[in-house]
């Protein structure tokens, strides 16, 4: 079976991304990666995957505690579902700067794993002036961060899955958008 996990872009929804948040232009709408001056290795189109539902942390930053750390290894692609996405809706300014955030702590473990790729339902791994610099840090690792998935909570749980991750071929850009499917 086939999962989507990329969001839709209706001409409203881009409208209100790019009403609050001033990247939300071609290679940062929708689902997407900050590609922070590095070049997507085509190994990384399939890639094994864990999805970790994270919904239930509320007013703190996700943490280590909160995942089953032994299933991370290298080479996967690790998912949090944090339900921010279905709950808020995209686009809106709440969106784009209220989103859940993974901690330092953890954010360095899945480095340190050599994870291949983390994927979040919200606008990012972390919020504000650390946002660059966290996608900047998981870049230099050889990691990419896929921001705005969507139907993460159909993974939660299984076994396995694969994630197929697609990205356009654009140069130049910050952001690339991807179209991001599992197979399960």
């Amino acid at each position: 079976m086939l999962l989507d996990l990329t969001l839709e872009i209706t001409p409203k929804i881009a409208a209100d991304a790019q009403g609050n948040e001033k990247k939300a232009l071609v290679g940062h709408l929708g689902t997407h990666f900050d590609v922070m001056d590095r070049e997507f290795p085509l190994e990384y189109t399939e890639r094994p995957g864990v999805v970790f539902d994270v919904s239930g942390v509320r007013d703190r930053d996700i943490d280590v505690c909160d995942i089953a750390v032994e299933k991370l290894r290298s080479g996967i692609f690790v998912g949090f579902c944090t339900g921010f996405l279905e709950e808020l809706g995209y686009g809106g300014k709440r969106y784009f700067t209220e989103h859940p955030q993974l901690s330092h702590e953890l954010i360095t473990l899945l480095l340190e794993r050599g994870v291949s790729l983390i994927g979040v339902d919200c606008a990012g791994i972390r919020r504000g002036r650390e946002h660059t610099e966290a996608d900047q840090a998981c870049a230099d690792r050889g990691t990419f961060v896929i921001e705005n998935l969507c139907n993460l909570r159909s993974l939660v749980g299984l076994e396995s899955c694969t994630v197929h991750t697609y990205p356009m071929r654009y140069a130049g850009v910050t952001g690339l958008p991807c179209r991001v499917v599992a197979s399960v």
